[in-house]
């Protein structure tokens, strides 16, 4: 069932992010003092006295601008407007109504959902006054709150939910199945938020020349073949060494959070140029985070004529990226509409493998297969490592223990070994394998 969406909208600096961040329960948006942080539209589920609805933070509108990031701002933000259910139209009660809130107020009043002007930075009873002034704007009762202190907020909250629609009925019948999280990951500047808006098939987030346009991490919801996604663009990842302000360091967290919370992360690389240290850097994290994990050249049509990518060049970037070879590699163009379709057909295939499990007797005939062609060396003594059984306990990484006589002397080549024994037989493109070793004496098995 869709939840009703409640829209967060204001000029610059007022305090929507920080009101959004309150309403959530998390700070999910970056909040600092200096304006225009929030670009792109922030989505986050709330819930208040039983009912569950959508927030959506926004950037600043700003009148009178029809190009650059400040026009895509504005666009993004008049998009949100477009499906609102409610809408809270954020003001500063210490500055005052000054011209913007009044352009605004002409914008917000020709939508279609209802408005509540809430008077931001009233952080004591003493500045309760100062709302009074907003009754000009022509929405009612202005709501005072702190979202700094959190002072107001229910008050709000309680006028929200009485905005609310009422909630449809839900048809009985079996659970939906959880919505596949993909984080779109790399560099500042290799295509990601294009690439975003290519699968989503519109602008939904801000593109721009300019490295670094990405501030958040941005969760889109979309729907392809009767499947739901959480797509979440990020922020270009720099050289740990070269994130030194703090809205790069809250930036590189979001995108770093992205990857934990991912059921695939899509590696975006930029084919005109070869593949860097930091992208290797990149890829080592979502390997190390146990993601399921596709790599995609982006801004092939620059250097090829062809959507597909040719074996050498592939062949270098699986060399470069060895460590997760097991991923696929395609070429894309957000520009072009090149291999999108592929794209997201791959990110299925790896977010299947990424949650399945593999059944204790195919897997255990698969390793005594394994064993028997090469057996586990033995140690300087002449006693060899014996594998009892193997079983999958956990996916998200798939992971399989092996139950051996001395889980120290399996050196690395042979645990290795059977890794691709495992991904040989099984279908497991763009997941690590991890093997894990436990303990189980020679008696145990008698």
């Amino acid at each position: 069932m869709t939840q009703p969406v409640v829209v967060v909208v204001g000029r610059p600096n007022v305090g929507k992010s920080a009101l959004f961040n309150r309403l959530i329960r998390q700070r999910l948006s970056i909040v600092d003092d200096v304006p225009g942080l929030t670009r792109d539209r922030l989505y986050a589920s709330a819930e208040w006295r039983g009912r569950s609805f959508t927030v959506v933070d926004t950037g600043g509108l700003v009148s009178g601008t029809a190009g650059g990031i400040a026009g895509q701002v504005r666009s993004q933000a008049e998009r949100a407007i477009a499906e609102a259910d409610v809408i809270l139209f954020v003001v500063d009660a210490r500055a005052g109504i000054v011209p913007e809130d009044r352009a605004i107020a002409d914008v917000v009043r020709r939508a279609r959902a209802p408005v509540l002007v809430t008077a931001n930075k009233v952080d004591g009873e003493s500045l309760e006054p100062l709302a009074h002034e907003f009754y000009a704007l022509g929405f009612g009762d202005p709501i005072p709150v702190s979202a700094l202190h959190g002072r107001g907020t229910g008050d709000l909250l309680d006028a929200v939910v009485a905005m609310l629609p009422e909630p449809a009925v839900e048809a009985s019948g079996a659970a939906e199945p959880p919505a596949v999280a993909v984080a779109l990951v790399g560099r500042p500047n290799v295509g990601k938020s294009s690439l975003v808006n290519a699968i989503l098939g519109e602008s939904r987030v801000v593109v721009d020349v300019e490295p670094g346009t990405t501030r958040d991490a941005v969760d889109e919801h979309f729907e392809r073949a009767g499947r739901r996604y959480v797509l979440i663009d990020t922020a270009g990842l720099r050289r740990r060494s070269r994130v030194d302000e703090p809205i790069e360091v809250y930036s590189a967290a979001r995108a770093r959070n992205a990857i934990e919370r991912a059921d695939v992360a899509v590696v975006v690389l930029d084919a005109t140029s070869p593949v860097s240290d930091q992208d290797q850097r990149i890829a080592r994290e979502i390997a190390d985070a146990g993601r399921g994990v596709v790599i995609a050249v982006n801004k092939w049509d620059r250097v090829a004529e062809s959507p597909e990518i040719d074996l050498r060049r592939k062949r270098s970037i699986v060399h470069a990226l060895r460590f997760i070879s097991y991923a696929p590699v395609l070429a894309t163009s957000a520009t072009a509409g090149w291999g999108i379709a592929s794209l997201l057909d791959s990110v299925d295939r790896v977010a299947a493998a990424h949650r399945g499990r593999i059944g204790t007797g195919p897997l255990n005939r698969v390793i005594g297969d394994a064993v028997a062609k090469h057996e586990p060396p033995t140690d300087p003594n002449g006693r060899r490592l014996r594998i009892y059984y193997a079983t999958q306990p956990e996916t998200r990484p798939p992971t399989f223990v092996l139950f051996v006589n001395e889980p120290k002397r399996m050196p690395t080549d042979y645990r290795r070994y059977l890794e691709n024994a495992i991904r040989g037989k099984f279908d497991l493109p763009g997941v690590p394998v991890r093997v894990v070793l436990r303990r189980r004496s020679e008696s145990a098995t008698a």
